[in-house]
């Protein structure tokens, strides 16, 4: 099952809206390219057919996606429970090494963030989700089972 935050909820058909207000812009520059003659060799016109392909195949995804999602309900959630949107620190019981990791229903890409994201479709969001501080859950990586200590709940 996909989780979605509020916010990632809310991301995403901000992205769909826009992805809709381009259609007409790029049926415009099909219409434009068209008009200029030969469709064999018009590179304008085959660009703006690849987007609109590519514009199409997004918004599919997106629609897709936003129905099937579940948009957690966080305000009901304990404190001590790892639940979408928390930001957790674990401890590796085989080094020790201490990180922090945030539980997110879409993963923005990004590594310049304090946190490592994990999504709960993942093996160690599997885990987490739902499980509490002070619990030791255990993850198959490709590295081999891990056990990891919940020591806390940042965010």
């Amino acid at each position: 099952m996909d989780y979605l935050t509020e916010a990632e909820h809310t991301k995403l058909s901000k992205e769909l809206e826009n992805l809709i207000a381009e259609r007409p812009v790029i049926s415009t520059r099909i219409g434009t390219a068209r008009e200029l003659g030969d469709l064999k060799e018009n590179a304008d016109y085959h660009a703006a057919k690849d987007d609109q392909a590519h514009n199409e195949r997004k918004i599919k995804d997106l629609e897709k996606r936003l129905a099937e999602a579940t948009v957690a309900d966080t305000e009901h959630v304990p404190d001590d429970v790892v639940f979408l949107g928390s930001v957790v620190r674990l401890k590796n019981c085989s080094n020790n090494k201490e990180d922090l990791y945030k539980l997110v229903g879409e993963s923005t890409g990004r590594f310049d963030l304090d946190y490592l994201e994990v999504t709960p479709n993942s093996p160690l969001g599997e885990a987490l989700f739902k499980s509490r501080v002070g619990e030791t859950v255990g993850v198959v990586l490709p590295a081999g089972r891990t056990q990891f200590e919940i020591l806390a709940i940042v965010e």
